[in-house]
């Protein structure tokens, strides 16, 4: 995040104003919300507006710069593998124990980006790592950073950083007519005052400290921290033994001689290792520049707004994908499997089937990291699908829906913003392992259909959490972060293909907590029509969904794939959405209604005639629609 104006702040105590921000990365705004269930997508949407609205108030304007891909020649593969590992790790244990362990929800970074777009925040995504992208801007525009990435407390920022843990933004004060934000603010010259050191070694002490680019552990630093040091650290230690020096390079040459079992080749690679890493620190031009002022082409601004995704430019310069990691048990397979022949189909769409190449996809089995090669698939119409013919939607929307099974006819009859929802949960009815039972299908849209934004749901039923302790229900768990994945790997191949299908509101699709708790409900007997709100709309769009997923469901079990004819020895049969009396006497009154509504269109005037002579017959009958709930 950077702030640029003309003041500066320091120590909690200055006001800001008339400033610019650029905001990094969504993971900071998610602290304090659920982990453990999938995702408080509508909380975290209200938290980036209560942001975005406390810098508006303090006249701060934002600006968001998004990572693009991973880098071209695998400078930071090891720590970037180390750290998807302990993710994979703290995901088993965010399951087990209940407890927040940081995973990010795996359509956060979705809801962020729709969220900012919506409040019309401009948005950048580089084609790498946006530090040094945003540190170049803020030295050029003479701005303070505003971040929690400790990369910020080595580059030489002439406002200085401000650390996102002393921005105390959900308190902003007021003096007369003006709102401002306290916090802290760091300078390098500060730091270097403090500890001795020439500003220049700055970089020398990342690099030999560890950073993303180079990981040196052979060296023992605390051995060099002051003899009165109770609990010496080895970042300590090194600051002391930096004292000595003027230079980087001498300082690096010093470093080396202290690892005197290293062969002579050996240290010279680690050198040129070590220069590397600190090159990092050394600002660039800023390219988004242009950007933000919009001085570039319509072409280019399009790549740079977000739409050409990590995972995209990844697949496209790496051959690589690197997927969610989701809360849930190690003993349960990937979530990631369901999803996998929807992004095949996107691989085949980027990478052409000339030279077919694999794409490298990092993935988890149990607790170990896996690289699984995944070849691209090319279906009947993506093969006849030309760069001179993607304008054509026909073909686009055709691509899309052949990829998800469903035909456009099914979707028809839906609002614009459900259609992709509905085809999504109709592929993870037909693809997910063990088949979702019904009160997990029936729990997903009621998540879907409340009209209220699932406000009225929490209200009605004044629900307490099923596991007190935080613990997820871990088959739920699991069944949801499929459809989840397979909702985000969706949407990329919708975004991929030029929008075919309308995107969905993320943040009003899927509350975990909210839908954790309501799969008990209905296991024991609840009705459906008490979590919905009173709202006809809602109810009109509860019934289409689940004609359309019983209609889908029915033409899948009567003409099973050899896929599904294959798993069928292995794995429970989906609770017949028939054999449930409520939802067929729901499914009965929509298609009735659909069917009938040009006939009874014919006797509205008389019905209104009838209607106002007996209000009593009315509420009876507006309250039938809802009993066959």
């Amino acid at each position: 995040v950077v702030l640029t104006g003309q003041k500066d702040i320091i120590d909690m105590s200055n006001k800001n104003s008339d400033w610019f921000l650029f905001i990094e990365c969504p993971s900071v705004c998610w602290s304090g919300l659920d982990q453990t269930h999938g995702g408080e997508y509508a909380a975290f949407e209200a938290l980036i507006e209560r942001f975005i609205a406390a810098l508006t108030t303090c006249e701060v304007t934002p600006y968001v710069v998004l990572d693009g891909g991973s880098d071209l020649i695998h400078k930071k593969l090891e720590i970037v593998t180390k750290r998807a590992e302990d993710q994979i790790k703290k995901a088993h244990q965010a399951a087990v124990e209940g407890r927040k362990k940081n995973i990010l929800p795996p359509l956060a970074k979705q809801v962020f980006k729709q969220t900012l777009a919506r409040l019309k925040v401009p948005m950048a995504q580089c084609y790498g790592d946006a530090d040094r992208e945003i540190a170049a801007l803020a030295s050029e525009w003479n701005c303070p950073v505003l971040s929690g990435d400790s990369d910020f407390y080595i580059f030489d920022l002439p406002a200085g950083l401000l650390p996102f843990c002393y921005f105390q933004w959900k308190n902003v004060k007021e003096d007369g007519s003006q709102s401002f934000i306290t916090c802290k603010t760091y300078h390098i010259s500060r730091f270097s005052t403090v500890f001795k050191i020439q500003q220049q070694l700055l970089p020398t002490f990342a690099v030999l400290g560890g950073n993303d680019y180079v990981n040196l552990q052979r060296i023992r630093w605390t051995q060099f921290a002051p003899s009165e040091s109770k609990t010496p650290s080895h970042l300590e230690g090194l600051l002391c033994w930096l004292k000595g020096f003027q230079q980087p390079q001498e300082a690096l040459e010093a470093a080396l001689v202290l690892m005197e079992e290293l062969s002579k080749n050996s240290k010279t690679e680690l050198l040129q290792n070590l220069s590397v890493g600190m090159e990092e620190y050394q600002l660039p031009s800023s390219s988004l520049k242009g950007f933000f002022h919009n001085g570039v082409t319509p072409e280019v601004m399009k790549a740079f707004k977000a739409r050409l995704t990590p995972d995209v430019l990844d697949v496209l310069l790496l051959k690589r994908m690197s997927l969610s990691i989701t809360v849930g048990h190690k003993n349960q397979p990937s979530v990631n499997l369901t999803s996998r022949p929807l992004r095949q189909v996107m691989y085949g769409l980027l990478l052409g089937e000339q030279r077919p190449v694999p794409v490298e996809e990092r993935d988890r089995e149990e607790l170990k990291l896996t690289f699984i090669p995944v070849k691209p698939t090319f279906s009947r119409v993506a093969q006849e699908l030309k760069l001179s013919s993607l304008h054509e939607l026909s073909e686009r929307l055709q691509v899309l829906l052949e990829a998800l099974g469903v035909t456009e006819a099914t979707l028809n009859d839906l609002p614009p913003q459900l259609r992709l929802p509905v085809a999504v949960t109709c592929y993870w009815l037909r693809r997910a392992q063990p088949p979702p039972d019904l009160k997990l299908v029936k729990t997903l849209l009621l998540g879907m259909s409340n009209e209220d934004q699932n406000n009225v749901v929490l209200s009605r039923l004044d629900l307490q959490a099923e596991h007190p302790n935080g613990k997820p229900n871990l088959d739920v768990a699991h069944a949801f972060s499929q459809w989840q994945v397979c909702l985000k790997d969706s949407i990329q191949l919708n975004q991929l293909l030029g929008f075919p299908l309308p995107e969905p509101d993320v943040a009003r699709l899927y509350q975990g907590t909210l839908v954790h708790q309501l799969v008990p409900r209905l296991t024991t007997g609840g009705r459906v029509k008490a979590f919905l709100g009173s709202g006809q709309s809602s109810v009109k769009q509860y019934h289409a969904m689940l004609s359309i997923i019983q209609q889908f469901h029915a033409r899948e079990e009567s003409t099973p794939s050899e896929t599904r004819q294959r798993a069928a020895a292995r794995r429970h049969p989906l609770n017949d959405l028939m054999a449930n009396e409520e939802d067929s006497s729901a499914v009965r009154v929509h298609e009735e209604l659909v069917n009938q509504v040009s006939v009874r269109t014919r006797y509205r005037t008389k019905e209104r005639r009838n209607r106002s002579n007996n209000p009593e017959l009315v509420r009876k009958e507006e309250c039938q629609g809802q009993d066959f709930l």
